[in-house]
């Protein structure tokens, strides 16, 4: 018996902690279980061909907004080689309506709805026990309309078509404890190179109208000695990164400060662990054990999503917002973690002008990361259920963005568009930090300054190219040239440093002067050879970012800055080198 479990993640980097479960919950049938995982960068032909030479008896689908429709051309063309196989789905994509989804593909067997780690060992046992060693040709008639299907109706949390084609939907299944549920990375040599899923708890405290998480009721915990067991193996073999899949970490603060101390105490000094947490419910208590911790050693992911009141309400969440920016300007403050911040447009309430003052205000909280996302209409979501009341019209097929709103036009989303896909390469790459510096002194709100790059790139046909990181600098000298051409020397200087900051450069920047002008210098202050570098620069960029413009200081200064970059101390948030600043100028250093 080969029942086939098939995960399509968006990235290879990324692993689908559901299928691992549902394989480790069903252990009694761990012979008969086979995992198989693709991303969606592999074709639909290559995945439909490694299906068919496993030769499922039983195939199941975990399935997402990003892979769902792979998940239906595979289950429609798979169908036509192997009509015997039954076909099962699962995930938060079919959950919802499960009855259009079984009418709208009649190949499909079955939805395991909700958690699925009791369900799926229930159907591993229906198929592997429930009819004895005639199971092929039962599956073979069951699927032609001739068999049975007598035994699925008792098994919770079903939806499935019976022998006549009628849907069936068995009754609700109570969540399971958090501690029945298996611990799945015994085995780490299937994670190499991978992100390392893991939760502590199920469920959410708040009712965000967006999101999915507001529709199940109550939230679990995993017992903490458990967690720690675990927590500990992860330490034990150096992993680089768990993602905690927590919906709101820090919701129990016992929780959170019992996991928390627990990471601080036994710090292996290499993994790093990520956590979604609300910012405004970080207790005192809370921040001082933070600000304690090994640098890197934490990330944290903040959901903001918008500043605009009248959008917190309706999408009826929950949220300080004084006390959030409070926060994140004192964890900032600390050096030793890095934040990642997120807005969503598209909300109710949402205007254009409102969304750009959202953006405003979470940049200025100068998170490490910004994720301008766009609203997901999810099947399931109170927002889905409101969707004419708000005008909201999306896309038909997955991930279903929107497109417009009562208060957003599609053109306006478009332009919103063109911020994000500038804020990735400009802001969240951490490539260019300095140079962006200078350049939002130009803008009174920073929204601006990304809608203009934006639209200079589409102007000169420069998207959907992919550019070097020197080509980028090269298309930023260039918007300089038509925005503000009297500052493109002290933006050259900027960007050399942002391009020294990352890396020791194999090839000069052509704008940048001769090494020559301080060969002697830099002899003295690089010993180290390619793990070291000195640069020279005329204007003070601290003292330009101090002074909030750069219309006092048009042209160069009489001093020149050295500044020293190593490459073998770097910050162990941004990945950036040490820089040190060595100032000659009468004889005197850097900060003398």
């Amino acid at each position: 018996m080969n029942i086939l479990l098939i995960a399509i993640n968006a990235k290879y980097i990324h692993s689908n902690l559901a299928v691992y479960s549902l394989k480790a919950y069903a252990k009694a049938y761990q012979e008969h279980v086979q995992l198989m995982e693709y991303t969606i960068n592999h074709r639909t032909d290559y995945i439909l061909q490694e299906i068919y030479k496993q030769q499922p008896d039983v195939l199941c689908f975990s399935c997402y907004i990003w892979n769902f429709r792979y998940v239906q051309e595979l289950v429609t063309e798979f169908h036509k080689l192997a009509p015997e196989v039954p076909i099962w789905v699962g995930g938060p994509e079919v959950s919802y309506e499960s009855e259009t989804f079984l009418i709208d593909y009649p190949m499909v067997q079955g939805v395991m709805i909700g958690e699925g780690e009791a369900t799926f060992c229930e159907l591993c046992r229906f198929y592997v026990e429930g009819t004895g060693s005639s199971l092929s040709a039962d599956i073979a008639a069951r699927n032609s309309g001739n068999g049975r299907t007598e035994g699925l109706e008792v098994i919770s949390g079903l939806v499935f078509r019976d022998d006549e084609g009628k849907c069936v939907r068995t009754s609700a299944r109570a969540p399971l404890p958090m501690d029945e549920l298996p611990f799945c990375y015994e085995n780490l040599q299937d994670f190499d190179n991978r992100i390392i899923y893991y939760e502590t708890s199920r469920g959410c405290p708040f009712s965000c109208s967006y999101c999915l998480s507001s529709i199940e009721k109550g939230l679990r915990f995993r017992s903490l000695n458990l967690v720690e067991k675990e927590l500990q193996f992860f330490l034990e073999h150096r992993v680089p990164q768990v993602k905690f899949v927590d919906r709101t970490f820090n919701c129990s603060h016992s929780h959170a400060l019992a996991v928390w101390r627990y990471l601080k105490e036994h710090d292996n000094g290499v993994t790093n662990f990520h956590f979604e947490i609300s910012a405004d419910l970080l207790t005192e208590e809370e921040l001082s054990l933070i600000a304690s911790m090994r640098p890197g050693l934490i990330q944290l992911e903040i959901g903001v999503q918008s500043t605009h009141s009248a959008t917190i309400r309706e999408i009826r969440r929950t949220m300080d917002l004084p006390r959030l920016k409070q926060v994140v300007s004192r964890v900032r403050s600390m050096g030793n973690v890095h934040q990642h911040l997120d807005l969503i447009a598209g909300l109710p309430e949402e205007n254009y002008e409102s969304f750009a003052e959202s953006f405003r205000q979470v940049y200025a909280m100068k998170p490490q990361q910004l994720q301008l996302g766009f609203l997901k209409v999810l099947k399931g979501s109170c927002l889905f259920e409101r969707q004419e009341e708000y005008g909201l019209v999306h896309q038909e097929f997955p991930p279903y963005e929107v497109l417009r709103t009562r208060w957003l036009s599609y053109g306006e989303i478009l332009k919103i568009k063109l911020v994000e896909e500038m804020l990735e390469v400009y802001y969240n790459s951490g490539q260019f930090g300095l140079t962006m510096k200078a350049l939002e002194l130009t803008e009174d709100n920073p929204f601006d300054l990304y809608l203009k790059l934006g639209e200079f790139y589409e102007r000169h046909g420069l998207f959907a190219m992919n550019h070097s990181r020197m080509r980028r600098c090269q298309i930023l000298l260039e918007y300089i040239g038509e925005q503000d051409p009297l500052q493109r020397e002290l933006y050259q200087e900027t960007l050399t440093f942002d391009l020294y900051y990352r890396e020791r450069m194999k090839s000069r920047p052509p704008w940048a002067p001769p090494l020559s002008e301080f060969k002697e210098m830099s002899k003295e202050y690089c010993p180290k050879g390619k793990s070291m570098h000195l640069e020279a620069f005329w204007y003070d960029m601290e003292q330009i970012l101090q002074a909030k413009t750069l219309e006092t200081y048009p042209a160069r200064k009489d001093a020149r800055q050295f500044f020293l970059f190593s490459y073998e101390e770097r910050d162990p948030l941004t990945g950036q080198a040490k820089v040190e600043c060595i100032r000659r100028n009468h004889g005197h250093m850097c900060g003398s």
